[in-house]
């Protein structure tokens, strides 16, 4: 029987290579990969918000996910929660005696539609703000009923503001010291008046056709939320249309009024606005692909 002798001399070489062993190598360490994965981003908050006049009850606020989401509720004497949703964000109308509980809950429900339709128009709105705007000098070329007209400035000691229909030119005075903020707001203001001109005759226009009367109307300008009119006979609609064809402007008219014998979105709603403006899907598609192509002339 034989027996296994180590010398001295390999015992040595077999310890060189057990410490080389444990020695760092020269090759950087692979990163050490975290048991779990960071958390993305916060997302850009695109969510639109529904503006708030003076006497409006503040905002509703809930957490859907990942984000905050404004809203605007209204009570009414519906039987149950309805959703509206446009470029100005999300408007909740519930009935009177529904717990706010129940109104959340709701929210929570559709939280996915409510939330991809928000990011939807959030996005949309924040593309056409990227637009480049309009510059405020003689000879820009202004939206007007679906067509353009020409700014022309002139000096003059006094200031002034002429609509040339004929030729298509809208004349400003500039006097001494005139910025561009307060050109802009005098052409603002024109722009308002011929609206409020437009709307009162096709109100006046309508209203009869649909067998309806308006208690009141007045100009708005809350983002791209053309009209709004309310139970007791008052309608708002939004002065920024008057860049906008005449039939467009028609269309919103005759939505706006329909109101008054309908006031939700019901088939019954949408006859009667047919019964005075029969191409109302058109007239939608068109005015929605019109405000993403409308340059930007007053930035909010």
């Amino acid at each position: 029987m034989t027996s296994s002798r180590i010398d001295g001399h390999q015992l040595e070489l077999f310890a060189q290579d057990f410490f080389a062993a444990l020695k760092p190598s020269d090759k950087p360490a692979a990163p050490s990969q975290p048991l779990f994965k960071a958390p993305p981003p916060a997302p850009r908050n695109l969510l639109p918000s529904p503006p708030v006049a003076e006497g409006d009850p503040p905002l509703k606020r809930i957490l859907l996910g990942a984000y905050t989401v404004d809203y605007a509720l209204r009570r009414s004497s519906r039987r149950s929660i309805g959703f509206m949703i446009d470029d100005d964000g999300l408007r909740v109308t519930a009935p009177r005696r529904c717990a706010q509980a129940d109104i959340d809950n709701a929210i929570r429900a559709k939280q996915r539609w409510i939330l991809g339709k928000l990011l939807e128009r959030g996005e949309r709105r924040a593309q056409r703000l990227e637009r480049p705007p309009i510059e405020w000098k003689d000879g820009a070329r202004l939206p007007y009923l679906g067509g353009e007209i020409t700014l022309r400035l002139e000096e003059a000691s006094r200031s002034h503001c002429q609509f040339d229909a004929p030729n298509g030119e809208l004349w400003i005075g500039v006097v001494p010291g005139l910025s561009e903020w307060q050109l802009k707001e005098r052409v603002k203001l024109w722009f308002q008046a011929e609206a409020r001109k437009l709307f009162k005759e096709r109100l006046d226009h309508y209203a009869p056709l649909l067998g309806v009367s308006y208690q009141a109307f007045a100009l708005s300008s809350a983002g791209t939320r053309w009209g709004s009119c309310t139970v007791e006979g008052n309608i708002r609609l939004n002065w920024r249309l008057v860049h906008y064809p005449p039939a467009l402007v028609d269309y919103v008219v005759a939505h706006e009024l329909a109101h008054l014998r309908e006031m939700n979105h019901s088939p019954a709603f949408w006859a009667a606005v047919g019964e005075v403006y029969p191409d109302y899907d058109g007239a939608r598609l068109a005015l929605r692909t019109r405000s993403h192509e409308m340059p930007v002339l007053f930035p909010d």
